[in-house]
C-alpha cells in the first residue's frame, strides 16, 4: 500500500469516526442544541479537526442521510429490475422496500425528512447538496417507472407517474414524521408500521383500476 493510499484510508477512517460521534450526539440533543464542540468531544478530536472534514454541524447532519439514500436507491432499483413481476407485484415489493429503508436506521431517516423540510439545506456545500439531490431524484425516478409501467398496462389509473411517485414518497415521509412527533408525547405506544400499512393499502386501492 502506497503512502497516498494510506493517507486516504486514514482520512476516510477519521471522517467515519466523526460521523458516528455526530450521530450519537444528534440522537441525544437534536440538531439545534448540538454544537461542533459537543461532537468534537464525543469523537475525541479537536473542533479544528472537525472543520477539516465538515464546514458546519448542518453538513454533518446531512451527511448522515447519504447512506440511507444510497440504500433506498439500491433497493428501489432492485424492485424495477425484476422482469418477472407485473406492476402490482412490483408495487408490493416497493412497499416492502420502504419498510426496509425505515428499519435500516429509523433515527437517521427521521432526521433526513426533517432536513428536507428545513432551511438547513441552504447551509450545505454544493458537493453534498448535489449528492443528496442526485440520490433522491434517482430513487424517485425508479419509483415513477413502476407507476408508468402500470399505467401503460392499464393496471394503474392514468395519472402522471412522477406525481404518483411524489405522492407515494410524501405519504411515507409524512406518516413517519407524524408518528415520530406523536411518540415524543406518548413514548409508550408506537403505531408507525400499523399506520404505514393502512396508508399504503389506501394508496394501492386508490391507484389500481
Amino acid at each position: 500500500m502506497g503512502i497516498q493510499e494510506r493517507k486516504e484510508r486514514e482520512k476516510e477512517r477519521r471522517r467515519q469516526q466523526i460521523i458516528v460521534a455526530a450521530k450519537r450526539v444528534f440522537s441525544q440533543k437534536g440538531l439545534n442544541k448540538t454544537t461542533m464542540e459537543d461532537i468534537a468531544k464525543e469523537s475525541e478530536l479537536s473542533p479544528g479537526t472537525l472543520y477539516l472534514y465538515f464546514k458546519n454541524k448542518e453538513e454533518l447532519y446531512a451527511s448522515l442521510s447519504l447512506r440511507i439514500l444510497q440504500f433506498l436507491s439500491i433497493r428501489v432499483a432492485q424492485v424495477i429490475q425484476d422482469q418477472g413481476e407485473d406492476p402490482s407485484e412490483k408495487l408490493d415489493r416497493l412497499i416492502e422496500a420502504m419498510y426496509e429503508v425505515y428499519d435500516f436506521d429509523p433515527m437517521v431517516i427521521i432526521n433526513m425528512f426533517h432536513l428536507q423540510s428545513s432551511e438547513t439545506l441552504k447551509n450545505l456545500s454544493p458537493e453534498l447538496l448535489t449528492q443528496i439531490k442526485t440520490l433522491s431524484k434517482k430513487a424517485l425516478a425508479h419509483m415513477a417507472s413502476i407507476f408508468e409501467e402500470g399505467i401503460q398496462q392499464g393496471v394503474f389509473i392514468d395519472r402522471h407517474p412522477t406525481a404518483l411517485a411524489d405522492i407515494f414518497w410524501s405519504l411515507f415521509s409524512g406518516v413517519i414524521l407524524w408518528e415520530a412527533s406523536k411518540n415524543v408525547i406518548n413514548q409508550d405506544k408506537n403505531y408507525l408500521k400499523a399506520t404505514l400499512s393502512v396508508a399504503f393499502d389506501l394508496f394501492c386501492r386508490g391507484i389500481k383500476i
